[in-house]
């Protein structure tokens, strides 16, 4: 495996990464290149922007919640975001703004779990449609991540809500704005800020001390510059420093759709209480019943159809709450049932039951597509080419 991902490492790949193998009581890690280019090497405890790593996580908060019966699945979430009750859904994805329909039905608890709210990322060119135009306008977030542009909550969800809805709640699978949807949401059923209540009853429990929305003064110096190839030449141009940069202070917006940093080690916790269906240690995040319905697929042949994020990308996936799950082996390395979810600033996470495994991978290069790179494929197939049993 070290030598594999050697060959990505370098100046016309990663600057560097740390790689994550654990099965049964046994941790292997890698760790390769610099930080930054021309830096300090990455560590163990290097700390990396997860991004959509983020989702899973948000997801969780959201069911611990459920537990607790402060939120149901499948009640309307009008009661606590008024500004999305009486939705309105266009006529056509090229339709004005202002030629719509009524919604059917409000939106839901689990169709925010589920990316099935009617809203989300378009996959076109920035500024096709006009609700694309609508949506940058009003910096709701609908790209890579960027912490300092979205609002505080309670403006940002008054500036979703002024928007009309691209599917109809239920019809279609949309990529992300689903997950900031729900921080704001857990926010007001937990009566605590959502970072609040993520870190008291995930991050804390977990011993995930390294992730968050920002990383303190005195650990910037363990943060990893992120880079971004330069779409001409194709070398890499820095996207976020460490020091001052995007990561380096609290956001008004603490995104549960992409804006967490996180560790290596921080990440392979989560990944382990996955696969203890809620346990970690002696720490009980969730019921077993509510993780295994997380990681089940959720979508229809029709709410998958025309949404994938990449063709071909629902052949073989399907979506649980707020992670991807196996439906159909096509590869080695993607049983049935292994479940999780990538960053697109360069990070993968997945949990394999059927193996007993988890495997974690951060990088500090931004992906160019949907499709993971091939650092990513080819850390997971090197991963699973190692079990000799």
């Amino acid at each position: 495996m070290r030598d594999t991902l050697a060959w990505h490492v370098g100046p016309g790949g990663v600057p560097g990464l740390v790689a994550v193998v654990a099965r049964r009581g046994e941790v292997h890690v890698e760790t390769l290149g610099v930080r930054a280019l021309g830096g300090p090497p990455v560590e163990r405890d290097t700390i990396f922007r997860v991004s959509s790593m983020t989702k899973p996580v948000t997801a969780v908060a959201a069911m611990i919640l459920v537990e607790e019966c402060r939120l149901r699945l499948d009640d309307p979430v009008d009661r606590l975001l008024p500004e999305l009750a009486d939705r309105r859904v266009l006529r056509s994805l090229d339709a004005p703004l202002d030629d719509t329909v009524p919604a059917h039905r409000p939106i839901t608890l689990r169709d925010l779990l589920t990316f099935r709210m009617g809203f989300g990322i378009v996959m076109a060119r920035p500024g096709t449609y006009p609700i694309q135009r609508a949506a940058d306008e009003l910096e709701l977030g609908q790209g890579p991540p960027q912490p300092s542009v979205p609002p505080e909550p309670d403006e940002w969800i008054r500036r979703l809500g002024t928007l009309p809805l691209i599917h109809q709640p239920g019809e279609r699978w949309m990529y992300n704005t689903g997950s900031d949807v729900l921080g704001v949401l857990i926010a007001r059923a937990s009566g605590q800020p959502f970072e609040t209540f993520l870190r008291e009853r995930v991050l804390d429990p977990l011993g995930m001390r390294d992730t968050g929305f920002s990383v303190p003064a005195d650990q910037l110096h363990r943060l990893a510059t992120s880079y971004a190839p330069d779409p001409e030449t194709g070398s890499l141009v820095v996207s976020d420093e460490a020091v001052g940069g995007a990561w380096s202070r609290p956001p008004a917006f603490p995104s549960g759709g992409g804006g967490l940093v996180s560790t290596a080690d921080d990440f392979l916790a989560f990944g382990r209480m996955m696969l203890g269906k809620g346990r970690y240690g002696a720490e009980r995040i969730l019921s077993r019943p509510s993780v295994e319905t997380m990681v089940t697929d959720q979508l229809t042949a029709a709410q998958k159809a025309g949404s994938a994020l990449f063709p071909g990308s629902f052949d073989s996936h399907g979506w649980g709450f707020g992670l991807s799950v196996v439906t159909r082996r096509t590869d080695p390395a993607e049983p049935v049932g292994r479940f999780g979810w990538d960053g697109g600033l360069g990070t993968s996470w997945c949990t394999d039951p059927s193996e007993e495994l988890v495997t974690v991978l951060l990088t500090q290069r931004n992906w160019t597509s949907p499709n993971p790179p091939d650092v990513c494929r080819d850390f997971w197939t090197s991963a699973y080419q190692a079990i000799d049993d």
